[in-house]
């Protein structure tokens, strides 16, 4: 079909790859990219893009092994804000971006970065790609941060995963946003869930007794599972008595209604499902006032954040749901 066209590439980490089989799968169908905007991930692919040395980077990252990425990483041990400094990668971005300028490049291209200390958006429309891409990928707590002209800049996605809105400036037929965001492939609730179980009856059970302790009466209370918005099961609640093994001292039971998280569940992997859930809010909140013609939506759980040796993987599941994604808005 064709048509001229602006991309919006969402934050996401590894899947961001998917950036590569979206961009690809427009060229191929004739599309003219007029304008590019990125968070994090997507500022590293649409900055290459833009630049014109996209299939330079494809090329080096689909023959990346798993060990290669985790000597690429760069662990740092010694703090400055970040768990990887990742500074290989970054030379390596570098000299294939060949001391590019923003402002130089064929497409227009914007990479949002977040300013930690004025708590604002940072658009970089100007100067050194390679400083722009760097600002922008930088996820608190995991990639050490940098600070450019006296502000501390971290991850894009704290404030806008999928930068829709500096596209809106270049004249195009369609607006194209790729959000690394959506719900797992296996289909994830929107609605908050409400969960009745045995903790809240333990909570009403304890309220009960500490009434009945200070003498006062419970029965014009606000019932505990009525904040939570769940009826419970009178059933539920059970005095635990002591529980004694060999004749010692009474064994501590378990908690009532829940159970430790899994020990194989690493801190990085709770700080990325977070970061995820978080950036998720965000892009609905923000594509509800500015919606783009065609949203591609992958999967949060099509890989996780770090596993940057799956290159191959994401671009083709770009590919796919980029068609598919296009077909189904008739374009």
């Amino acid at each position: 079909m064709g048509g001229r066209v602006a991309v919006a590439l969402g934050a996401g980490g590894a899947r961001g790859y998917a950036h590569i089989g979206v961009l690809q799968v427009l060229e191929e169908r004739g599309y003219e990219v007029v304008a590019v905007a990125g968070t994090s991930m997507g500022a590293l692919v649409g900055g290459l893009a833009a630049a014109g040395r996209l299939d330079a980077y494809t090329e080096w990252v689909t023959g990346l092994t798993q060990y290669d990425v985790w000597r690429l990483l760069d662990i740092n041990p010694l703090g400055g804000g970040g768990a990887i400094r990742a500074e290989r990668i970054f030379t390596r971005v570098g000299e294939i971006l060949d001391g590019a300028l923003i402002e130089d490049c064929a497409v227009p291209f914007t990479a949002v970065a977040t300013d930690l200390n004025h708590r604002r958006e940072v658009w970089f429309q100007r100067g050194p790609m390679a400083t722009a891409i760097r600002a922008s990928v930088a996820i608190p707590s995991l990639v050490t941060p940098i600070v450019v002209d006296g502000r501390l800049l971290v991850d894009g996605g704290l404030m806008n995963p999928v930068p829709i809105e500096p596209t809106a400036a270049v004249m195009s037929d369609l607006t194209i946003a790729v959000s690394l965001q959506a719900g797992h492939s296996t289909g994830m609730p929107v609605a908050p869930v409400r969960t009745p179980g045995a903790l809240v009856g333990s909570v009403r059970s304890l309220t009960e007794r500490v009434g009945a302790l200070i003498g006062g009466s419970h029965d014009h209370a606000r019932a505990p599972e009525q904040l939570v918005g769940g009826g419970v099961d009178d059933g539920v609640a059970r005095d635990v008595e002591p529980v004694t093994e060999g004749g010692g001292s009474p064994a501590v039971p378990s908690a009532p209604g829940y159970t430790a998280a899994p020990k194989e569940l690493a801190s990085a992997e709770i700080f990325n499902r977070s970061f995820d859930t978080m950036a998720a809010l965000i892009t609905r909140y923000r594509m509800a006032s500015n919606p783009p013609d065609v949203l591609v939506s992958v999967p949060s759980d099509a890989c996780r954040t770090m596993d940057f040796h799956r290159a191959g993987d994401m671009i083709t599941l770009g590919r796919e749901l980029t068609v598919r994604a296009l077909d189904e808005a008739g374009y």
